[in-house]
């Protein structure tokens, strides 16, 4: 079956000229698309809480400090142990 075609050319609207929309420039974009993007979608509760990507960004880094000091904790804790059940 055949696909019907548009009434829609390839062309540009009359109320639009090529001349108003300015040079184009190839790879304009490239080198900030190479380095990537780290796009995240909050659930609107979370958004609520963190207006701001400021504000997300503190929280985690606040996280991850946490993370470091339990991190020490647990190691301090174990080695600890493992010191006493030797000498037990």
């Amino acid at each position: 079956m055949k696909k019907a075609k548009s009434a829609v050319g390839d062309d540009l609207r009359p109320e639009y000229r090529r001349e108003d929309l300015g040079k184009g420039v190839r790879g304009k974009y490239f080198s900030s698309y190479q380095k990537g993007s780290n796009l995240v979608l909050l659930n609107p509760d979370v958004a609520k809480a963190f207006p701001t990507s400021d504000a997300v960004n503190e929280a985690l880094r606040g996280l991850l400090q946490l993370t470091e000091q339990t991190k020490k904790l647990i190691r301090r804790s174990t080695r600890t142990r493992a010191k006493g059940a030797r000498a037990g």
